[in-house]
């Protein structure tokens, strides 16, 4: 069973970009889907994008055509590219499997 790491969360303003990175301790070749939630304050953990093995994605209706969400096999680490960000993208970013949560990495954006 991989584990998982994020990293890349900060603080930004309004209108700034971030890229998250999720590193696995081993290959996801293999994993059908990974992906991101997140959970903003006082407020239940949302699925945010996630993306399949043969590439396909799926994106929150209030991220879409701001973030994109990729996948490096051979490094074994999945990405968040995160434009244009909002205050309310605001929140505690986690990266999963169907197996595994990371830690996550928080994301502050200020207006």
């Amino acid at each position: 069973q991989v584990q998982l790491v994020e990293s890349g969360g900060g603080l930004v303003q309004a209108g700034g970009s971030l890229r998250l990175s999720c590193a696995a301790s081993g290959s996801i070749f293999s994993i059908n889907y990974m992906g991101w939630y997140r959970q903003a304050p006082g407020k239940q953990r949302e699925l945010v994008a996630r993306i399949y093995s043969g590439g396909s994605s799926y994106f929150k209706d209030s991220v879409k055509g701001r973030f994109t969400i990729s996948r490096d096999n051979a490094k074994n680490t999945v990405y968040l590219q995160m434009n244009s960000l909002k205050p309310e993208d605001t929140g505690v970013y986690y990266c999963y499997t169907p197996d595994v949560w990371g830690q996550g990495t928080q994301v502050t954006v200020s207006s």
